[in-house]
């Protein structure tokens, strides 16, 4: 979903409205936005995330950290509503050191709990289980871990700190070996001694970098400190009014910002939408007007930095044309004030550009996102657009662009109803042009001075 501008001790919201679900170029455009913040904030999902960033360390996906890392003088915070896969965030932190990058400011709350080895293995054997009814998981142990936060059987990283460390491991070890025998056949090989071994040496590890998440981010809200919160995947992997079943466990909205990091409803005061300027899908479940064969071979081998497979899984990922009816309803969901619009040089090769309009339903025609059962059903409707049939990955400003693609552009900021402000035109960082809004027409500045905030 995406920012919030304000000038001085507000948040910015950065997540993401579907269109996709998920992969718009969240981390670019985080990244953008966290040069000019103060702290960027986790606020839920695990290391099931992918975001990539390319800067001058080269090209980096970032699973579990806050996408600031790069940023020496930002605050990175990974928030309480967050699954803390501690083995993805060490080997995440050695990442970067080996890079030469500088090592980030950070700080993990102490109320975020342990996504665990086991939820790892719990995961695939889950999938496996269900074979043919799977739900595309990233097997990154999401689902069973915030199943067992839920059931109140989750290990908070303060409990690490608690006298009764040890008895919660061995019952924890218990509990998953009776449920992995008889559910899977197969023993998860736990024991409470090497799990109380391993979450001691995790303490240890952890220790300098924790904090209270509700209070630093009060403190930093009484300090005037410009935040960025980050979600990852879109509003239609959200488990309440998403594609379920074919969702994510934890809530990618902006609302659930406020519960993730620990702060009030009224600190958020802008939220930005990041869509892409065609539609893409990790996973199962519905993908309204999914091309196949070359069709969506060129698109896959043409999108992205190197084209459309999964940052973490490396699976291909599924394509469609620009969706209005999925990103309209998305951006309704997250709220979204402004909307940055992702991977437009990509679709300079085509003659016509189809964007889908609306859905079709058993012979009625809609505008709205439907419930699962009529998504399986839904047809795309279509309009085709003129293309601009350039490459336009090295234009530097708005107005330069080919009239075509401008007039893309304009169109789908109608169609979601959310003013477009960011356009990405390329991978890297600089790769990005700032649109000028109808009331700063006369004066020709532009929305985003860079001094956005």
């Amino acid at each position: 979903m995406p920012a919030i501008q304000e000038n001085g001790g507000h948040f910015y919201g950065q997540s993401d409205c579907w269109q996709q679900l998920g992969d718009e170029g969240k981390g670019k455009i985080t990244d953008l936005l966290a040069g000019e913040a103060d702290a960027v904030v986790r606020f839920q999902g695990g290391a099931n995330a992918g975001h990539t960033i390319i800067n001058a360390y080269g090209k980096n996906v970032l699973h579990l950290l806050p996408s600031g890392v790069f940023n020496p003088e930002v605050m990175n915070v990974i928030a309480g509503g967050v699954a803390l896969d501690a083995e993805m965030l060490f080997a995440e932190l050695e990442m970067l050191r080996e890079k030469g990058v500088p090592k980030p400011r950070l700080a993990i709350s102490a109320r975020a709990q342990l996504l665990l080895p086991v939820h790892r293995l719990q995961d695939r054997l889950e999938e496996k289980r269900l074979g043919a009814h799977s739900f595309g998981s990233t097997q990154s142990g999401i689902a069973p871990f915030y199943a067992d936060k839920y059931a109140k059987k989750g290990i908070q990283i303060a409990e690490l700190f608690g006298s009764g460390l040890r008895e919660k491991a061995e019952r924890l070890a218990e509990e998953k070996n009776v449920l992995f025998r008889a559910l899977y056949g197969e023993n998860c090989g736990m024991n409470g001694a090497s799990l109380y071994e391993a979450l001691v040496n995790i303490r240890e590890r952890l220790g300098p970098m924790l904090c209270d998440g509700p209070y630093l981010m009060q403190s930093l809200l009484r300090g005037g400190k410009r935040i960025l919160l980050e979600g990852q995947l879109g509003a239609l992997r959200d488990p309440d009014n998403g594609i379920y079943p074919f969702v994510t466990s934890s809530s990618p909205l902006a609302g659930f910002a406020c519960v993730g990091a620990g702060i009030s409803p009224q600190a958020i005061q802008s939220v930005t939408a990041v869509v892409k300027a065609y539609s893409t899908c990790v996973g199962a479940g519905a993908f309204v007007g999914e091309l196949n064969g070359e069709e969506a071979e060129t698109l896959r081998r043409r999108g992205g930095s190197d084209g459309e497979y999964g940052a973490l899984t490396g699976r291909p990922r599924r394509v469609a044309w620009f969706d209005a009816v999925a990103a309209r309803y998305g951006c309704m969901l997250q709220g979204a004030t402004e909307a940055a619009l992702t991977m437009v040089d990509v679709l300079g090769y085509l003659e016509k550009i189809p964007v889908c309009v609306g859905y079709e339903i058993d012979g009625k025609i809609t505008g709205d996102f439907p419930l699962t059962p009529q998504l399986e059903r839904a047809k795309q409707v279509y309009t085709y657009l003129d293309g601009w049939r350039c490459d336009v990955s090295g234009v530097q400003r708005y107005e330069d662009l080919p009239v075509n693609c401008r007039k893309y552009i304009e169109f789908v900021e109608r169609e979601i109803g959310v003013p477009v402000t960011l356009v990405s035109n390329g991978p890297h960082r600089d790769q990005i042009l700032y649109t000028v809004t109808p009331g700063l027409q006369d004066s020709g500045k532009s929305l985003y001075n860079r001094s956005m905030w």
